[in-house]
């Protein structure tokens, strides 16, 4: 790999690691020592990278690997997603609107929380990536259909547990 092919992958490749890493690790400081480590690692293993078709999906993987022992060995819980919400929609350009969004975004954020490793992390590939099933497959090392299976899970539970919120009046 070429300092250009490096560089270009760091910029392309950096927004979407901090925040799968983020997602896992819950803190941004940790996140950002992820996405760091990820690219010391690609840049001293260059040479053996050179032949890898999806650049992408390894890089991933690297990330979601070590933000896992990072959660591991520090017992640590999850950011909520409010958090981590750069820009508004359209319907938010009121404070109103700007404070109903963020509300749902908080519970959905306290929902993505409760949910197993594997749910969260496919629901953040899915939903707020964009990846595909096959992407999120090669990411996480699991065939595709278990990636629906478990973004599947996730998007049910998030839904029953916010139709419960909004029959309670909550």
């Amino acid at each position: 790999m070429r300092m250009k092919d490096f560089t270009h992958t760091v910029h392309s490749l950096k927004d979407t690691l901090y925040r799968f890493s983020l997602r896992i690790v819950g803190r941004t400081d940790e996140a950002e020592d992820v996405v760091q480590e990820v690219f010391v690692k690609l840049w001293q293993k260059r040479k053996e990278f050179s032949g890898v078709k999806n650049v992408e999906a390894m890089l991933m993987k690297m990330a979601k690997n070590l933000s896992i022992d990072k959660t591991r060995s520090k017992h640590r819980g999850l950011l909520n997603i409010a958090d981590t919400t750069t820009s508004l929609t359209p319907y938010e350009e009121s404070s109103q609107g700007q404070l109903e969004a963020k509300d749902a975004l908080g519970r959905i954020g306290k929902l993505l929380e409760s949910l197993p490793l594997k749910q969260r992390m496919v629901f953040q590939l899915r939903d707020i990536e964009e990846k595909t099933y096959k992407e999120i497959g090669a990411i996480l090392e699991i065939p595709e259909a278990q990636v629906k299976v478990n973004l599947h899970r996730a998007r049910t539970f998030i839904r029953q547990e916010l139709l419960k919120a909004d029959a309670y009046g909550l």
